[in-house]
């Protein structure tokens, strides 16, 4: 029976790269995929599979009543699938009110988590959603309570990010889930044995060969240069999707006070993932045995 692998993240921390680079895996081509058309299903909040296979308008139904519908519509999905897929998801793993998990373990084949030091993601998020930064801060920190419920862009459903500490940690402690975490900057600086990992992970075909095209393919200045040249459809923003791509962008972006507001708020998880010092400074993704991707 096919499954559903979640490519889940907190927003801007390196999933469509992650889509991308396994469009380029699979097709195997002699050229870099156009990134708008992408391998894989949509994203998991989209209206289009919900309001097909409920038959009723989203927006006719209260938040509570979506959450409660949303685990028989990717049933229905996984059922009607003739191979594995990858969904992309920026909820965090959370359940709803008959306590049953908006992502079903039942049809569920794992879980790629993907995950950036919350100091590179600020600046990035305030760009997707062309605000400041003191108000990606309060989605990055979930302040006031709630604000990490994002309400959409029309043709998707709502979804909690929570905080990113909660978005983390939802996903990484998923009970009966098979998840895979990731950070964005091994991606970037050991993307061999990051995408390896990948590769091992889902029981795709390794190939040595193929695996170092795929990377070469879907490097940071490739997908710039096809944003450039022909727009991307996912973009929500006049902005730039794919801004920078690079890992510490942020010393020069965040002032000191927003720094320490967002230390504040994720330091706990920060320090667990190496991206925090044993002195509680800034590091960039310190080498951590959950990471070495074996």
């Amino acid at each position: 029976m096919a499954g559903i692998f979640w490519l889940a993240s907190y927003p801007k921390s390196g999933n469509t790269w992650m889509r991308i680079f396994l469009t380029n895996y699979l097709r195997n081509g002699d050229e870099p995929a156009d990134i708008n058309s992408l391998d894989g299903g949509p994203i998991a909040s989209a209206r289009e599979i919900f309001d097909d296979m409920v038959g009723v308008e989203a927006s006719d139904l209260t938040l509570a009543e979506q959450e409660i519908l949303r685990p028989q519509v990717y049933r229905q999905f996984a059922a009607e699938m003739q191979q594995d897929e990858f969904l992309k998801v920026h909820d965090a793993y959370t359940f709803n009110e008959q306590n049953l998990p908006l992502f079903p373990p039942d049809v569920t084949r794992g879980v790629l988590y993907i995950l950036r030091n919350p100091l590179a993601v600020a600046p990035s998020l305030a760009n997707h959603l062309n605000v400041s930064v003191e108000e990606a801060i309060e989605n990055l920190n979930n302040i006031p309570k709630n604000k990490g419920c994002y309400a959409g862009l029309g043709g998707q459903l709502p979804q909690r990010w929570l905080s990113w500490s909660e978005n983390v940690k939802s996903w990484a402690e998923a009970p009966q889930q098979r998840v895979l975490l990731l950070r964005y900057e091994d991606m970037k600086k050991r993307p061999l044995a990051a995408f390896r990992a990948v590769i091992r992970f889902t029981g795709l075909e390794e190939d040595e060969e193929r695996l170092h095209k795929a990377i070469q393919f879907s490097l940071f200045e490739q997908v710039q240069k096809q944003e450039s040249e022909k727009g991307f459809r996912e973009r929500i923003r006049p902005t730039s999707f794919f801004r920078k791509g690079e890992t510490a962008a942020w010393k020069e972006e965040l002032t000191p006070e927003q720094i320490q507001r967002i230390l504040a708020a994720h330091s706990d998880l920060m320090r667990q993932n190496g991206y925090l010092d044993e002195a509680g400074n800034p590091a960039e993704a310190i080498p951590l045995e959950k990471f070495s991707y074996d």
